[in-house]
């Protein structure tokens, strides 16, 4: 359908103002593009789309569940050894359900932001006991189980069944926020909210799983955040933030906040022949359900931990060079209080360890339970010490 805008002379007593075009030039764009956007991309798809993903074979809605689960934040490079480890291991929702916890953040570790895995862990549990092993059909279902929100929900209805459902991840606000010149950061609800109804609004009724992977593969390789390859782009012509100039800025940036660096203390304790002393963190916090050795505010705090808790004096403990590790929120330096007792020394330990909720495990190899991938690595020392 054509659409004919005619601007005349007007005088300033005119009710139609400059405004009131860019409007109605606006309003056309986004109409026009209705059906554009879905051709286009499927078009592209076609030629270039991404078609060999390990969670693209054998789509069933626990697959895709699992791949949209792990991509958030995380880049499919680094996604793909995990999900061929996780499938191997729990190749079903109902293998997922019955594993034991430490198993899945096994399986997991490496990955960061671990409430992933632990909602994955009990959204399976839920499915089993309340949907007899069945993902539901329709999004409020979706959405009201542990750790799957509105787009995780659209993927899984697009993409495992064929089902007209819209996606805004990463990608796809990169995407249409360039395309239709939207500004500000999609943190803020109202923008948001405005992405939203372009992603419903460009959704098509046909081959709904081919768009739902078209426009992240689009955002993934093609209009990436830096260095967009707008020549390349199949959206090219009717694409608002590149006839602007204005692909480098779009979306808008989270608002930069100076991240704090907190310091922490960690009584690492090793035992021969090559044992190490964990204690499992509290579900809520960082490295929340996770193995680590115990943790301190303060060096003191940690000396003398070790005199009460092993029976060795504070004054024999060394601090080891700290490692950092970078979360969202603040940088962590933690500085490992080491101390190395003998057999017989920690055999008289054990009802004080019994006490604190304290476990031993092997170094050779490192403990397959759930640990953070700072505190792998400092095993993973402590191993080639003990060799």
């Amino acid at each position: 359908m054509a659409v004919m805008l005619r601007v005349e002379h007007y005088n300033e007593g005119d009710i139609i103002k400059k405004e009131s075009l860019h409007f109605i030039a606006k309003l056309y764009h986004f109409m026009h593009s209705t059906n554009h956007i879905a051709d286009a991309l499927l078009s592209w798809f076609d030629r270039h789309g991404r078609k060999d993903l390990p969670w693209q074979h054998d789509r069933t809605p626990y697959r895709v569940w699992v791949s949209e689960i792990m991509l958030q934040q995380t880049q499919v490079a680094t996604v793909i050894p995990f999900y061929q480890r996780f499938m191997t291991a729990l190749p079903s929702i109902e293998d997922l359900a019955a594993a034991p916890e430490d198993t899945v953040l096994h399986l997991w570790t490496g990955l960061g932001y671990y409430a992933r895995a632990r909602n994955l862990h009990r959204c399976a549990q839920e499915i089993c006991r309340e949907h007899n092993g069945q993902f539901p059909t329709d999004p409020a279902g979706l959405e009201a189980l542990p750790g799957i929100g509105r787009s995780t929900a659209g993927a899984i209805l697009s993409l495992a069944m064929h089902t007209r459902a819209p996606i805004l991840d990463g990608n796809v606000k990169r995407v249409l926020a360039r395309y239709h010149a939207v500004e500000g950061w999609p943190g803020q609800r109202a923008i948001s909210d405005r992405l939203w109804r372009h992603a419903e609004h460009h959704t098509p009724q046909e081959r709904v799983a081919d768009f739902t992977q078209a426009i992240m593969d689009l955002g993934a390789t093609c209009c990436t955040r830096s260095q967009p390859n707008c020549g390349s782009c199949p959206l090219h012509d009717g694409c608002l933030g590149r006839q602007r100039g204005r692909q480098a800025d779009l979306p808008g940036r989270k608002p930069r906040k100076e991240i704090p660096l907190r310091r922490r203390w960690l009584a690492v304790v090793t035992r021969s022949p090559g044992e190490v002393l964990l204690e499992k963190r509290p579900v809520s916090g960082i490295w929340g359900g996770l193995w680590a050795p115990p943790e301190f505010d303060e060096e003191i705090a940690a000396r003398a931990w070790i005199q009460d808790i092993i029976g060795i004096p504070s004054e024999d403990c060394r601090i080891d060079a700290p490692f950092h590790h970078t979360f969202t929120h603040f940088k962590l330096e933690a500085h490992p209080v080491r101390v190395h007792c003998e057999a017989n020394q920690a055999d008289a330990t054990t009802v004080n360890i019994d006490a604190e909720g304290l476990q031993w495990f092997s170094l050779h190899p490192p403990p397959t339970v759930g640990l953070p991938a700072p505190i792998l690595r400092l095993l993973i020392r402590l191993r080639a010490e003990t060799l």
